[in-house]
């Protein structure tokens, strides 16, 4: 970094960078906006110089948490550093917009998981279990006062309650791969317009009525679906873990298939936005609905025979 203009450039984005890391830490209510741009310098400085040079901000972005002292503040830059570095690299190498969304998504799922596994061994902090034990202290206290008032609880509520919090434990990767992913296109919906406005060329989506997945998807959810039934693994077991765990995922891919098909015969229809959003919103209660939508969608061509009607 010789060039005294990307000197000067990098200086000036670790220099927000550590302003932002400070809001965000510091300020509860302006830090939960500025955490989503907070990756901006990183992503802003990647996108117009060589990974090598970007590595160096990165570096410098850690160093600068540590110096500031929280605790909060170095998983803070490690996880919007690397994803802003990511990010950039592809914009720079001019990579389409799901690919960019695909890498980025993973890096944040890689932090998450490290930093999960990091909590539990050095800091003995099990979020997820942690969050089930409180669910079923309030679930067990909810049912000794419908005891202390005379009622007795419904068995089928019970064990329904207690599935539903197993489940909670046996998802956890699941989660995680939703979390890293919505966020991630969080990040991208939040700070490419400003990178626009900058002048970086930034890649675009597809309108949302044009996402379909490959076909081979409705092959791995007919797999899926088979292999639970044939095999019947119980709970425990690895196989369970793993097939509820891609049964889950390809479940909401197929309700995002489902959702895209709504938009896509709202399009061929020319309905209104606003009866677009109404329909979106009552969908949410429908999901099972839209989940069957979206694969009938994707193993019978619902839009090529639209489209031709059309």
């Amino acid at each position: 970094m010789k060039n005294p203009r990307i000197l000067t450039e990098g200086a000036l984005m670790l220099a927000i960078f550590a302003v932002l890391t400070l809001i965000t830490i510091y300020i509860p209510v302006i830090g939960v906006l500025s955490s989503l741009v907070l990756i901006f310098p990183v992503l802003y400085f990647a996108s117009k110089h060589r990974l090598r040079i970007s590595l160096i901000l990165l570096v410098g972005c850690i160093l600068i948490s540590f110096i500031m002292g929280s605790i909060l503040a170095i998983p803070l830059a490690i996880i919007y550093g690397t994803t802003g570095v990511v990010m950039g690299w592809y914009i720079k190498e001019q990579k389409s917009k799901i690919s960019l969304l695909i890498a980025s998504g993973f890096t944040l799922l890689i932090n998450l998981v490290i930093q999960y596994v990091i909590s539990i061994l050095f800091f003995n902090f099990d979020l997820i279990n942690d969050m089930i034990k409180i669910l079923e202290k309030s679930f067990d206290q909810s049912i000794e006062m419908m005891k202390s008032f005379g009622q007795t609880p419904d068995p089928r509520m019970v064990d329904q309650m207690n599935f539903y919090l197993d489940m909670i434990g046996i998802l956890t990767p699941s989660f995680f791969l939703m979390m890293a992913f919505i966020n991630a296109f969080i990040i991208i919906w939040v700070n490419f317009p400003i990178l626009r406005r900058l002048g970086v060329e930034t890649p675009k989506f597809k309108p949302f009525r044009e996402w379909q997945l490959p076909k081979s998807f409705l092959w791995y959810y007919l797999i899926i679906l088979i292999l639970s039934i044939v095999l019947q693994p119980e709970k425990g077991d690895y196989s369970f873990w793993a097939l509820q765990n891609i049964s889950y995922v390809l479940q909401v891919l197929m309700v995002i298939q489902g959702l895209s098909f709504i938009y896509y015969f709202a399009y061929i229809k020319k309905w209104t936005k606003g009866l677009l959003v109404l329909i979106t919103i009552l969908s949410l209660p429908l999901l099972s609905i839209v989940r069957i939508l979206g694969i009938i969608d994707l193993g019978f061509n619902l839009r090529q025979r639209l489209q031709r009607k059309s």
